[in-house]
């Protein structure tokens, strides 16, 4: 087998001879280019869909209708909040800010004053109603923070 040079003889088409285990293909940027677009096409459809899902938010109750209660509760959870006593679970800190929590029963009085003989009884009653608990509950926080009873 001294003669045989097969393997270093290159064939008549002018192609180099193929190499065991190695596929060489004439078209492979074309195939590159295909494969990522097609990788390209998958991420965008895959960012779509999680910005769609962004948007959609967590499967929850849908957000109150759009009424003067829920404006009046919007001001109002807040100004709860604030006067807690809880801590936040995912940092441990102090939830209380009497400050913001005065600042969201002044918008609720602002409120008040600026809707006067414009609302029905019953929006007016629970406008009022709500004041009243949050001013209680604000007076009794801010007797707690200075140690004393409230009045």
């Amino acid at each position: 087998m001294a003669g045989d040079d097969s393997q270093t003889r290159k064939p008549s088409d002018g192609k180099p001879p193929p190499v065991r285990g190695i596929h060489v293909d004439s078209d492979w940027k074309k195939e590159a280019q295909a494969e990522k677009e097609r990788l390209a096409r998958e991420v965008e459809g895959t960012t779509g869909a999680a910005e769609a899902d962004r948007a959609a938010g967590p499967e929850e109750e849908p957000p109150l209708p759009a009424t003067f209660e829920a404006l009046v509760q919007m001001l109002a959870t807040p100004a709860a909040l604030f006067m807690s006593v809880q801590r936040d679970p995912e940092t441990g800190q102090r939830v209380r800010r009497l400050d913001l929590a005065k600042h969201h029963i002044d918008l609720l009085g602002v409120l008040e004053e600026k809707t006067q003989g414009r609302l029905t009884e019953e929006e007016r009653r629970m406008l009022e109603t709500m004041l009243y608990e949050l001013r209680l509950a604000y007076v009794s926080a801010v007797s707690e923070e200075v140690g004393e009873s409230p009045v």
